[in-house]
């Protein structure tokens, strides 16, 4: 695989999630629509670990990562797949890029790394400050996008406190026997969800655009997304990585308003310009540490 067809991948794939995860619930209820798309994920990791005969730990440590894992995965998904429907699909990208800061802070409150240097800091501040902004002003369109913000933090930093839990088990495994446990936990938790908000009925008149996006997100969003994810953090440096996390917000807020005639209010566009000021402090200086590999490369 070649490591730049990945990156473009990861960078696409990031950016057209929010606006599939709208989509996909056009028509159905977002607990069909969350419910499918991890079932289908499932059924392809399973397929792929038989395939590749992939080991597949089941130790009690292993059991433990995979419910961790799952149900962080479960409730972060639930959380964000209520909140799309409420708020626009850029907005999305934009508070799931605040993961690596809230990640940082978890970190160093729970793994005692030292991550929160006062260059992070003061970029955490900018974050949230705007934050205050997006918090501060009503959004257009729904009556419920205060609580759909508010919903789709809470998902983030769940989803953010699961990754640094799965650090701290620190489990040697594959990404895909790690992917396809936590899966295994989360599809009976998706299910009983969709079971209890819409008693497990399928939508009656599904667009064909919402089945599209389901499996569009089962495929990609799900399985080969974190697959890229993965291989690119394996193979490039971390300034690299954090491209990543900068450039998705922009892509996401520009396909929302291109293809979901979205619109995003003056003082909406300061709190995002802050978040993105706030996260570029904060991996200043794995940027500064591309910007001299480069010039090393120039110079040879």
């Amino acid at each position: 695989m070649s490591v730049p067809a990945a990156y473009v991948g990861v960078i696409l794939i990031w950016s057209t999630t929010p606006l599939a995860i709208q989509w996909s619930a056009q028509g159905a209820s977002f607990s069909f629509a969350v419910a499918a798309r991890m079932l289908i994920g499932l059924a392809i990791c399973l397929a792929l670990m038989r395939a590749t005969r992939t080991a597949f730990p089941f130790t009690a440590a292993a059991r433990r990562l995979y419910a961790i894992s799952g149900l962080s995965m479960f409730v972060s998904m639930l959380l964000t797949y209520w909140g799309a429907l409420h708020i626009p699909s850029g907005l999305i990208s934009v508070i799931f890029g605040l993961s690596p800061l809230v990640t940082g802070v978890f970190a160093a409150l729970w793994l005692s790394e030292r991550t929160l240097t006062p260059v992070r800091l003061a970029g955490l501040g900018l974050a949230l400050a705007g934050l205050w902004f997006i918090f501060g002003q009503p959004w257009p369109g729904d009556r419920h996008a205060t609580l759909g913000i508010l919903a789709v933090m809470t998902g983030m930093v769940v989803q953010a406190l699961g990754l640094v839990w799965i650090k701290r088990l620190n489990l040697r495994a594959s990404a895909l026997a790690i992917t396809t446990g936590s899966l295994g936990v989360a599809v009976p938790c998706f299910v009983l969800a969709w079971a209890l908000a819409d008693s497990a009925r399928l939508p009656p008149d599904t667009t064909l655009r919402a089945g599209a996006a389901i499996i569009y997100l089962g495929v990609l969003g799900s399985v080969v997304g974190f697959t890229l994810y993965y291989f690119v953090i394996k193979h490039l440096d971390a300034g690299r990585v954090a491209l990543v996390m900068l450039v998705t917000p922009v892509t996401a807020l520009l396909l929302g308003q291109t293809l979901n005639a979205e619109f995003i209010p003056i003082r909406g566009w300061a709190g995002i310009a802050l978040i993105g000021a706030g996260l570029l402090l904060y991996e200043w200086q794995a940027l500064r540490q591309l910007g001299g590999h480069r010039q090393a490369a120039e110079i040879r």
